[in-house]
């Protein structure tokens, strides 16, 4: 696993062994990237569920000004640390404005509202944490212009929580990764 764009482009991605982190492929992140392009450069993010950090990573690595990863296992948080480290070393940037929290990604307090939200939650959990943290984040965005979020899901869940729209749906096949990207409805003519 590995960034697959940007100008840390190659560097490899650190996980845990086990099954412990699902990360994101790489070609499901180079469709989400191609999608957001414009929308990356000096964005915040949050990354929940980050597991890898490897969709905050990719923002990082294609201009994203910083962020917050949130990711509830402590070992695997460390395995994030040690991915930043590497992507700024790549960067030629000091880690200010990136901040890694070991917590649960439903109850955690997030900091300040960002651009661009990146949650890839374990499948097994999506039905009972989705709506809760779409609750929380339809408040707290409010005052942004027009949030994104991405959220990954196997292809045959449909989810559709009160106030976004998913514009476009990314990846394909039944029990294939795919990739929402909604839009607050406010913000969708």
């Amino acid at each position: 696993m590995r960034i697959t764009g940007g100008l840390a482009r190659g560097i490899p991605l650190i996980l845990p062994k086990g099954d412990a982190v699902r990360p994101a492929t790489d070609a499901l992140r180079q469709a989400v990237f191609s999608s957001l392009a414009a929308r990356v450069p000096a964005a915040r993010f949050l990354d929940l569920f980050a597991g890898s950090g490897a969709y905050g990573l990719e923002a990082l690595s294609r201009g994203a000004s910083g962020g917050v990863w949130v990711e509830k296992n402590a070992p695997t948080a460390a395995f994030i640390h040690q991915n930043i480290t590497a992507v700024c070393k790549s960067l030629g940037r000091d880690l200010r404005d990136l901040q890694v929290i070991a917590a649960d990604a439903v109850t955690a307090q997030w900091g300040p509202a960002p651009d661009l939200i990146f949650i890839d939650p374990p499948y097994d959990l999506i039905h009972a944490v989705a709506p809760q943290i779409f609750a929380r984040l339809t408040p707290w965005l409010a005052a942004v212009a027009d949030p994104v979020i991405v959220f990954e899901m196997p292809g045959e869940v449909e989810f559709s929580p009160e106030g976004w729209t998913c514009v476009k749906r990314l990846g394909k096949g039944a029990r294939q990764p795919t990739a929402g990207i909604f839009r607050a409805t406010r913000t969708v003519l």
